[in-house]
């Protein structure tokens, strides 16, 4: 493929790093924004790039974007970096006083800003990672977008949520930027997700049930737990686990 040509998702694909410093200082970045380059990626990713490309919406969830357009458009950071256990899943937890998700473990993200540019496009490539730098303190340039997954829907805060698909080539300090809004930022190891040890079905007070995961003290599910889920399935990752052993929300959740 061709730069500038796009792939299934609609967003612009680089077959070489651009020159560097057009972009914030990211090599993988030009005058147009971030583009989407799996050059260079560490052989292990090779399977998330493979799900990445192959996936369908329905096969990650059975939320999928309203037809006739409602939802406020958004993105979020799902970052693949390599830590002294191996491969790991940069995750943030939600600051408990927020309105939206309160205290939930969540990949970096947020809402696309007008100055993000086209939803379709690479809008969602620049809120992902302006969202995590926000969040977190994660400098971008350190950041190879690689992937982006196909739409999906959180009905409870109606947000259109686009995944995108980093690896975190660069490492850079992080941690919660504002208080306010992030309690805390931490890595998972990829072992520990795929740990059947630490898989759970999370059960909501409305009586639906979710993949979650007890990783890092902290429960992650939602969303971001399903999410992930899909990943390590597709992926081949995922390893056999006890689908009934059950941990109950609270009530607030």
């Amino acid at each position: 493929m061709t730069r500038g040509a796009r792939d299934e998702s609609g967003v612009a694909q680089a077959d070489a790093p651009p020159q560097q410093g057009k972009t914030r200082g990211n090599p993988y970045a030009d005058q147009d924004g971030p583009r989407v380059s799996r050059q260079g990626l560490p052989q292990w990713l090779d399977p998330v790039v493979e799900a990445a490309r192959t996936v369908r919406p329905t096969q990650l969830s059975r939320f999928l974007p309203p037809e006739d357009g409602r939802g406020r458009q958004s993105a979020v950071l799902i970052l693949f970096g390599e830590g002294p256990s191996g491969p790991e899943l940069l995750l943030m937890e939600r600051a408990g006083s927020l309105r939206s998700h309160p205290g939930q473990p969540s990949f970096p993200g947020g809402a696309l800003d007008p100055e993000d540019g086209d939803p379709h496009t690479t809008g969602p490539l620049r809120a992902a990672l302006r969202e995590a730098e926000e969040e977190t303190g994660l400098d971008p340039a350190g950041v190879q977008l690689f992937g982006v997954l196909p739409r999906l829907y959180i009905p409870v805060s109606e947000f259109v949520v686009t995944p995108v698909l980093g690896w975190w080539r660069d490492p850079s300090p992080v941690g919660a930027v504002d208080p306010a809004e992030t309690a805390r930022v931490f890595t998972v190891p990829v072992s520990d997700l795929t740990d059947p040890d630490h898989r759970v079905m999370a059960l909501h007070p409305s009586g639906h049930l979710g993949p979650a995961f007890t990783v890092e003290s902290a429960l992650v599910w939602g969303f971001t737990a399903g999410v992930i889920d899909r990943l390590l399935h597709f992926a081949g990752w995922e390893r056999p686990w006890d689908r009934s052993r059950q941990v109950p929300l609270d009530w607030r959740a």
